[in-house]
């Protein structure tokens, strides 16, 4: 299997999604069957409006901190190695995630680190996912 260099449609996509800050944009991203694996919940999240719901969440207590800073490629997956500052706590992190024929994406997995960062983002994602339910 030969690496892929350049920035697959689906990266491509992913980037303009989150650099948009739009929540909007995440469902077109994805497969109906998507699951999505969280640091901070033990069960996958399974189906689109619950994948929706934690990108949307991660939209947005991510975001304003957010860079990417290396990416490996594959001809259907990628991992986005991703920094961000949340209350003076700096969290470091991967996205995983894996496409179908269609460049939807069908599986999606965060790792975060350190535990300080991960207990942070737990925190800080439940009450967004809260307000959002709200």
């Amino acid at each position: 299997m030969s690496a892929v260099t350049e920035a697959p449609d689906t990266v491509r996509r992913w980037h303009a999604a989150a650099a948009s800050k739009d929540p909007a944009r995440i469902p077109e991203l994805l497969a109906q069957d998507v699951v999505f694996k969280s640091p901070a919940v033990f069960t996958p999240q399974e189906g689109i409006e619950r994948t929706t719901a934690y990108l949307a969440a991660a939209f947005a207590v991510l975001n304003p901190t957010l860079v990417y800073q290396r990416e490996w490629y594959a001809e259907d997956s990628a991992v986005l190695e991703f920094s961000c500052d949340l209350d003076g706590i700096s969290v470091q992190g991967i996205d995983m995630f894996t496409w179908n024929a269609e460049g939807l994406i069908t599986d999606f997995t965060v790792m975060v680190r350190p535990v300080k960062g991960l207990q942070k983002v737990i925190e800080l994602m439940s009450a967004q996912l809260t307000s959002q339910a709200g």
